[in-house]
């Protein structure tokens, strides 16, 4: 029998996709990979789903790899998400449409920060600790950790714990911009959940991708392209059944019902 080391489940709009190995204080073996990689598949390919949420089942987020069963594959260079049916949940193609709220607890380690850069909100319980160990195991950290922390943190900030492999805790976290909001512990995934939900029921899901697409290509293309999109697809989305629903709203003063038309 496969092993269920992912949960999924549907609360409206929103997919939970939840990390469960828990004895195994939600160790990455090849199942969690592959089984993670077909939720953020259908998370991209689902249009009904308006946000994402991962969060982790247990006391940990997760420890990390479990190397006696994943580490020959990384050896070999063997990791991937390109079959049918599957997507990176590192997200290293640098592109989505669809947010992800990510909410963490005790250990945070190595890929686990990696996963949390890869998405757009990000809820720590106090208790969280927070670790990029690839440095003292003869490696580096191979998820996006050495792309985005910079970008995110600041060069200094982020070198400061890639280059070390210490420990750092939910405070420091929330400083350099790694985590949003630090929450007491077992509050972290129905923090996430309000947010994923007010995402998917009071923001226009076209006006989400949209945003998402702008600053996508901000970072990628440069501020110009984008600046060169913005009237453009502004004048779309007034155009469409969700720009003319919000408009409406407005006028009639109550809450949008948006369709994603």
């Amino acid at each position: 029998m496969t092993e269920l080391a992912i949960t999924i489940e549907r609360d409206g709009h929103v997919l939970l996709m939840g990390l469960n190995r828990p004895a195994k204080r939600n160790a990455f073996n090849l199942a969690m990979i592959d089984q993670l990689a077909a939720a953020y598949h259908e998370l991209e390919a689902d249009d009904d789903i308006r946000c994402g949420v991962l969060f982790a089942h247990g006391d940990h987020f997760t420890g990390g790899l479990d190397l006696a069963e994943v580490g020959p594959r990384v050896r070999e260079g063997r990791i991937a998400f390109s079959g049918p049916g599957r997507r990176d949940p590192w997200r290293k193609d640098g592109v989505w449409t669809t947010p992800v709220v990510a909410a963490v607890q005790g250990w945070v380690m190595t890929l686990a920060i990696e996963l949390l850069l890869a998405a757009d909100i990000r809820i720590a319980a106090s208790d969280a600790r927070f670790a990029q160990l690839e440095i003292r195991r003869g490696i580096y950290a191979f998820g996006g950790a050495t792309i985005r922390l910079p970008r995110d943190a600041g060069w200094g900030n982020a070198m400061r714990w890639l280059l070390t492999g210490e420990e750092y805790d939910a405070a420091e976290a929330y400083r350099i911009g790694l985590v949003q909001e630090v929450v007491e512990p077992g509050r972290q995934v129905d923090r996430a959940i309000e947010l994923a939900s007010a995402i998917a029921t009071k923001s226009a899901p076209l006006g989400v991708k949209a945003t998402l697409a702008s600053a996508h290509r901000a970072r990628r293309q440069g501020e110009a392209a984008a600046f060169a999109r913005l009237d453009a697809d502004m004048a779309e989305l007034f155009e469409s059944e969700d720009g003319r629903e919000g408009l409406l709203s407005f006028v009639e003063r109550r809450e949008a019902r948006f369709a994603g038309r």
